[in-house]
């Protein structure tokens, strides 16, 4: 089964970088998708944030 919501670690894995800034990088793609604080990040909407596309992503994460 597969997940829609993004985790830190999947940032991690996306772009290589460490868990601070993944971390700081969901709290930039909230801000840019006007999300509340309880509210998450999707998988796709972190893959057009980033300008990668879906299926790659999707790839490497599952």
């Amino acid at each position: 089964m597969k997940r829609i919501v993004l985790h830190t670690k999947d940032v991690m894995i996306i772009t290589g970088k460490s868990e601070r800034y993944s971390r700081e990088l969901i709290k930039k793609m909230k801000e840019h998708y006007l999300k509340k604080s309880h509210q998450y990040v999707s998988i796709k909407e972190c893959a057009e944030y980033l300008g990668l596309d879906f299926d790659e992503v999707e790839e490497v994460l599952f």
